[in-house]
């Protein structure tokens, strides 16, 4: 058996789930920009009393590895690790491009997909750029994950021999500039630690943990700080 909590935190949705081996069991997410330091752990408390479950009972913790909002992923992270460091559990991490494109596969648009179908992941970065990856049916990785600035030429060497599926809140950012015929763009697929059951425990049985201690997110960039426009003093 195995109970494992999950935590997403990448983009704006903040989400939490409890699964065991696999099967998801319960899940809460909050869609307010800005809320995660301030709401996940009252989703977690809220979802192990809806479970009836004691976090003691927890057999691992998983949470979203990046890339995607620093500050999302340092909160989702620190939490994380807080957990497994007071309950001595093991700490899983899964890419959130995979977690993503996991929430590809469980919607109805892939179910006459083949399986030279792959899916694009994509969270937003900054202005034209976008966190991405390329995922084939197995949800395992067909290109590298980067980050790349968007143009009319973006993906037309894949798209020649794939149909690709793009998903992501990143890829509304695409449709402007593909327009190749096997390009599907998804829309409302996000993230979230609901679809995060499969990968975590797969993980969970392949032993594949992170150190507690030392483990951080994949924040791809690094973190660049705004500048105010105007003095405040």
């Amino acid at each position: 058996m195995a109970l494992i909590l999950c935590i997403e935190t990448s983009t704006n949705i903040c989400s939490v789930a409890l699964s065991e081996n696999g099967q998801l069991l319960a899940s809460f997410e909050e869609r307010e920009a800005n809320s995660h330091a301030a709401l996940l752990t009252v989703l977690i408390e809220r979802l192990m009393a809806q479970s009836s479950k004691a976090m003691s009972d927890l057999d691992a913790v998983a949470v979203s590895s990046g890339p995607g909002s620093y500050t999302g992923l340092r909160i989702g992270v620190s939490v994380a690790k807080g957990i497994c460091y007071a309950l001595h559990k093991p700490l899983i991490a899964i890419p959130s491009l995979q977690i993503l494109a996991a929430g590809v596969w469980l919607s109805e648009i892939t179910r006459d997909s083949d399986k030279k179908t792959l899916i694009c992941s994509m969270i937003d970065a900054r202005r034209m750029e976008v966190y991405s990856a390329l995922y084939n049916v197995n949800l395992t990785l067909a290109g590298e994950i980067k980050a790349e600035i968007i143009d009319d030429q973006s993906y037309s060497k894949e798209l020649e021999k794939n149909s690709i599926i793009f998903a992501g809140n990143g890829a509304q950012k695409c449709k402007d500039f593909i327009h190749h015929p096997k390009a599907v763009f998804l829309d409302g697929v996000n993230p979230l630690a609901s679809q995060m059951a499969k990968l975590a425990f797969c993980a969970f049985e392949d032993k594949k943990f992170e150190s507690v201690a030392y483990f951080e997110p994949f924040y791809l960039k690094d973190f660049i700080a705004t500048i105010p426009k105007r003095k405040v003093f």
